[in-house]
């Protein structure tokens, strides 16, 4: 019987190790089990200045857990999933929507958050989020042209329409991104770049066709690399992008077509998995503290919605009108809406036919590089 007991015992004890052991190694690995000191946010890659972390790790003594997502879907999946438990994130206006309608989020409580106050009422009640009881505004931009004064003449693009001209054969990039692209023939044809009539996609793709010999290559991240290289002479990308190549080269300027175009929104929110509210809402405020808003703004490039903090930047960056525009183009500007899967994968499926008949007239040493369209 002791042999019994005693070997009873030893289990016992190895198995209180493993599981001890199993414990340690989850929490250490930035698992689930996170510590009630820690304070898991996933975000865009390289969209906080690294020194705020830092700064907020040292006055509130907790450890920032930080993960990164490259697309709004795939941040969506893993939220959904529920593997690991984030406390915030920051989707895009669209997504906000998404995961409203899937309860992922939780209402977040504005009377908590004393730095509230310094957000513009032109970036509150937006469609995503119409009394603001899911998020809280990050970043803002646009979808614009960059071009390179090297080859076009200041002032000569002022229309989505320009991007036609003959003499651009062979010299503009597109982000590799159906809603925008397709958006901005879209918006050039008068119609929403929201629009789900049949009949208006199947025309702006017709119309993307006859931009096709002009297009030079259909690329991502890599855009700002070929424009500061001058391998190109223009670019349809996102303004914060731009503001960084105008930062490289002061010879490429950024303009939003007054037509129309996409106003975007990433904001932060608080997902059903948070286990740590209180470090969750002691983050959002510190990063609504003025200063801090500032200095993640000059480190990013992307424009703040914060009004205080627009105050303390750099007069040449909060007087630019290509990145806070004036209200005569911004009440042109449209948030894109969650659309049904349906019309998502007919927006995806002519961008594909278009980029296939694309591909016909890139210039051959773009072909034989990686990107997106081939």
């Amino acid at each position: 019987m002791k042999k019994i007991l005693s070997a009873a015992l030893a289990i016992l004890l190895v198995s209180l190790g493993l599981y001890l052991g199993a414990q340690q190694l989850d929490s250490s690995s930035g698992g689930s089990a996170s510590s009630k000191k820690d304070l898991i946010i996933y975000n865009w890659g390289d969209y906080i200045d690294p020194d705020l972390i830092t700064k907020f790790e040292k006055q509130t003594g907790y450890h920032v857990i930080y993960e990164t997502f490259d697309s709004n879907e795939a941040m969506y999946t893993k939220i959904k999933q529920g593997g690991t438990a984030y406390d915030l994130a920051v989707p895009s206006d669209y997504m906000i929507t998404k995961l409203r309608r899937d309860n992922l989020l939780d209402k977040i409580d504005t009377s908590r958050l004393s730095n509230f106050k310094y957000i513009g009422k032109e970036f509150l009640h937006k469609s995503f989020d119409e009394k603001n009881e899911y998020s809280v505004p990050y970043f803002w931009g646009t979808l614009g042209i960059v071009y390179n004064d090297r080859y076009v003449k200041k002032g000569e693009i002022k229309s989505w329409n320009d991007l036609w001209k003959k003499k651009y054969q062979g010299q503009i990039l597109l982000v590799d991104s159906a809603r925008d692209i397709m958006g901005m023939s879209l918006v050039s044809m008068g119609y929403s770049m929201n629009d789900t009539n049949s009949a208006h996609l199947k025309v702006a793709k017709a119309k993307l066709d006859k931009i096709g010999k002009n297009v030079k290559a259909i690329v991502a991240d890599e855009l700002k690399m070929y424009m500061v290289q001058n391998e190109a002479w223009i670019g349809v990308t996102y303004s914060g992008e731009a503001a960084t190549m105008m930062d490289q080269d002061s010879h490429i300027h950024y303009v939003v077509p007054a037509q129309g175009s996409n106003l975007w929104f990433d904001n932060i929110v608080i997902p059903k998995t948070c286990k740590n509210k209180e470090a969750a809402y002691k983050f959002i405020n510190f990063m609504l503290e003025p200063k801090n808003a500032a200095q993640n703004a000059e480190y990013i490039g992307y424009s703040t919605p914060n009004t205080a903090a627009q105050k303390l930047l750099p007069k040449s960056v909060r007087e630019d009108k290509q990145f806070y525009p004036p209200m005569s183009t911004v009440k042109n500007l449209e948030v894109y809406r969650d659309l049904p899967s349906s019309k998502v994968q007919e927006y995806n499926d002519l961008f594909l036919e278009f980029k296939m008949y694309a591909r016909n007239y890139l210039t051959e040493n773009f072909r034989k590089r990686k990107f997106h369209a081939v």
